[in-house]
């Protein structure tokens, strides 16, 4: 199901006066940012106006921002820093006090110095601190950005702001600089279209809802003949297409082009045991069981194994010698642990009727 928006071929130039943040109500500030429509721009897609509301009890400390954007190809949060770190500032300080947080933490990766100069000319006295991190995968994460940032681990089962952090993404913050001054909803975002089957990589202000189709016929188009994957998002996490006639929704990161030669084969042979899977996964988890488990529907050995934990970060399947898919068989372990729970959960509200 979908709504579709005929545009009347106007456009609308967005600005208006910074406020002042001391003058808003927290309360004030998580409706304003519940009404612009505001969600985690990472890609995850988690609405903030809940992350700005903690349940009580559970008092926030620290707010961090997560620049460090290390899936490969995209640069969208690198632009957003580098051309626009007041916005990313003060999103992070309507953060903060949307919060009641006393601390705010900018974390980037040190292969963006660019950003990083940009950054702490625009936090200036603010007592805002700029943390740089190792450049490697998955540091983006929230669980790997808060340990590697902080040094404060998120058990297992447990999320942020049981270690009393939230976490947003840059293009969070600049989102809410806009909602905020500008009277903006969430229209619009940044996206990285790259890849070795584009002809024209570049970073694009994209209005939501529009076609991936439109969007790389800006970029040049797809290049050459042959085999191509379109993926919604980067290679390690993007999820592939199978139809250009899809929309950018407000998680997309990016469109990425994989042409022929760099594409996995669709054989894979039969796991050897090697444990590299196990070495690899930032989680400390096993998905060579768990790609069985999740293959074969064995969701209570799935959930033994906690497989709900998975970050889904694709480094299992990146680095397995038999090529064998496992993130795509642990991301079926986890829909249908979901929808068994739904379905429990559906009963029982049933029997209590």
């Amino acid at each position: 199901m979908s709504v579709v928006i005929e545009g009347d071929g106007t456009t609308r130039e967005w600005s208006g006066p910074e406020i002042d943040l001391g003058s808003i109500a927290p309360e004030a500030l998580r409706e304003a940012v519940r009404e612009a429509g505001i969600v985690g721009m990472g890609g995850a897609g988690f609405p903030t106006s809940v992350k700005l509301a903690p349940p009580k009890g559970k008092a926030i400390e620290a707010v961090i921002l997560n620049g460090c954007e290390c899936e490969p190809f995209l640069t969208a949060d690198h632009r957003i820093m580098a051309e626009e770190p007041g916005k990313v500032v003060w999103g992070l300080k309507a953060l903060m006090r949307a919060t009641g947080a006393s601390k705010g933490f900018i974390g980037i990766e040190e292969n963006k110095p660019d950003a990083i100069d940009a950054l702490k000319k625009a936090v200036g006295a603010t007592g805002i601190e700029i943390i740089v991190l190792e450049a490697k995968y998955p540091q983006g994460a929230e669980k790997m950005l808060i340990q590697a940032a902080l040094g404060r681990k998120v058990p297992v089962g447990k999320l942020p702001l049981d270690v009393g952090v939230v976490v947003n993404n840059v293009g969070t913050a600049v989102a809410i600089y806009e909602a905020l001054n500008y009277k903006k909803p969430l229209i619009e975002r940044i996206v990285t279209v790259s890849g070795n089957g584009v002809r024209e990589p570049k970073n694009l202000k994209v209005r939501v809802g529009t076609s991936f189709e439109d969007v790389l016929n800006l970029c040049g188009g797809i290049t050459g003949e042959g085999e191509k994957e379109v993926l919604n998002g980067g290679p390690m996490m993007g999820i592939a297409q199978s139809t250009l006639n899809v929309p950018v929704v407000k998680g997309t990161s990016g469109i990425t082009v994989i042409a022929s030669g760099k594409i996995k084969p669709e054989k894979y042979d039969p796991c050897i045991k090697c444990a590299s899977c196990v070495t690899a996964c930032p989680m400390g988890l096993m998905p060579y069981r768990l790609g069985d488990y999740g293959l074969k529907q064995m969701l209570a050995n799935f959930k033994d194994f906690d497989g709900q934990s998975c970050i889904e970060c694709g480094c299992c399947s990146y680095v397995c010698p038999a090529k064998r898919p496992l993130l795509q068989w642990i991301r079926m372990g986890k829909f249908f642990s979901r929808r068994e729970s739904q379905r429990a959960a559906a009963k029982a509200n049933n029997n209590k009727k």
